[in-house]
């Protein structure tokens, strides 16, 4: 129990409520508490509890949120107006949104979106506390959080202090324990990836097996070389240490410095060198490594925060901020811009004949269909349900029909596989342009595209349709 995410529900919506207590009876991730009035909200918010996420309702859930100084991600479940819904959404702080019919795969999902983003600014957080202890404590590691540039500071200056024929760090993967790679080498920069065969390397191998520093004084007398006394002679090594790199009980990523020396062996007191300036690289090291993974998953959240996570294609929120540029753009230099509303026709029968699943299918590959034949300057986002809009900057109201028909025909003609090519698909399609005289701003293009495709519907589906000017 202590490790479940704490949920607060703050909504007086009828059918958001019923499908919420259904998801969260017995869940093994979230408990959730369901708060009805605002006063109950601020006095949970106040507490010491640490709420992990806030579901409500909009347009009404969302409204008494705006007055709340919030630091917790909102998560917002659109039954009604979902048009009203949508809007409010894009204009809060919510980070994701359901629409009606509500699926318990899809609010599973976006749940863990949130708080998976939430501890990552957490943990980018302490990585900015982090590096500036690192700052402090070792000036020269930390002057770069490039991996690769951390690498080879180590080992030009471990090379330069205690004057080595050798010092390289090498990288194991665990998959494929017999080999190892050379990713840094003070010989050169540029030496980086280079692959070497472990059986080829005891000493590698028993440091890995025991987690601890190995000194080889002699190798020409050392046990531990015995099989590879051969290759030892040609290259001349005499003198040998290889030290895990250890950051909290853990060798990171793997990796080890070795160094060797081909005239005499290694004193203590250059040995002592070694293992601290290892022990003081640690720390720098993980930095680099955490900051560069951490920009790995802020890039990937980024682009999250943008996709729908079913079809791929952009979300509502980021057409949003997208057609408010565009459409300034378009009034700043007289452009025509124009906006078209997707529906697929009898989608519920997909739904209803082979199951939610194949329709969660065929919606992604229609959505990938028609992203695949617009303009890379076209912006296409999934409205909500089975609808899609697609702006198309620069194309008046002629361009817009040429290439709603166009798209329309690919549809009808396209064999779905999840549908094992029994049925095809069509699409009705509303097409508004900013030169219509009623369009005034973004909402009323959005509006007027709207309309326009519902009249497709009522004449009769597969169609494309022009709202008069």
């Amino acid at each position: 129990m202590g490790n479940k995410k704490e949920v607060l529900i703050y909504s007086n919506d009828k059918e958001v409520n019923t499908f919420l207590k259904s998801f969260f009876k017995n869940n093994q991730d979230y408990k959730a508490k369901f708060i009805k009035s605002s006063t109950s909200l601020k006095r949970e918010l106040s507490s010491t509890k640490k709420i992990d996420a806030i579901l409500t309702d909009s347009p009404d859930g969302l409204d008494d949120l705006d007055s709340m100084p919030l630091s917790v991600p909102i998560l917002a479940l659109i039954s009604k107006n979902i048009t009203q819904g949508i809007h409010k959404v894009v204009k809060s702080d919510a980070e994701c949104y359901l629409i009606s019919p509500f699926h318990k795969d899809d609010l599973n999902s976006k749940l863990k979106v949130v708080t998976t983003g939430k501890k990552w600014i957490e943990s980018l957080y302490e990585c900015g506390k982090n590096h500036h202890a690192v700052v402090e404590l070792a000036t020269l590691f930390s002057s770069t959080l490039d991996p690769r540039e951390v690498l080879y500071l180590i080992v030009r200056k471990l090379a330069e202090i205690i004057k080595v024929d050798r010092c390289s760090i090498l990288s194991i993967n665990s998959s494929d324990p017999q080999y190892a790679d050379v990713i840094s080498t003070y010989e050169d920069p540029k030496i980086t990836n280079i692959r070497i065969d472990l059986r080829k390397y005891p000493e590698i191998r028993k440091v890995l097996n025991s987690r601890e520093m190995i000194v080889v004084k002699d190798a020409s007398k050392d046990p531990l070389m015995k099989e590879v006394q051969d290759i030892i002679k040609t290259v001349g090594i005499r003198s040998i240490v290889v030290i895990p790199v250890i950051f909290y009980d853990e060798i990171i990523g793997t990796l080890l410095l070795r160094t060797s020396r081909k005239k005499h062996t290694f004193t203590d007191k250059e040995i002592k060198m070694c293992l601290a300036l290892a022990n003081a690289s640690a720390n720098p090291l993980y930095n680099a490594f955490l900051y560069e993974n951490l920009n790995l998953e802020k890039s990937k959240l980024e682009r999250f925060a943008i996709t729908d996570y079913l079809t791929g294609i952009y979300n509502i929120r980021y057409f949003y901020n997208r057609i408010e540029e565009e459409f300034s753009r378009s009034e700043r230099y007289h452009l025509p811009l124009s906006c078209m509303m997707f529906d697929i026709d009898y989608f519920k029968k997909i739904n209803d004949t082979f199951g939610h699943r194949v329709g969660d299918i065929v919606l992604r590959e229609f959505a990938q269909l028609v992203k695949m034949h617009t303009r890379r300057s076209d912006i296409f986002a999934r409205y909500g349900g089975e609808e899609f809009i697609l702006l198309l900057p620069q194309t008046n109201e002629k361009g817009a029909f040429i290439e709603a028909e166009r798209l329309r025909n690919i549809v009808r003609n396209h064999r779905f596989d999840a549908l094992k090519k029994k049925i095809n698909i069509t699409v009705s399609i509303g097409i508004a342009c900013s030169t219509n005289k009623k369009v005034r701003n973004y909402d009323d293009l959005i509006n007027i595209a709207d309309n326009a495709m519902f009249a497709a519907k009522n004449e009769g589906r597969d169609r494309v349709v022009i709202k008069p000017s």
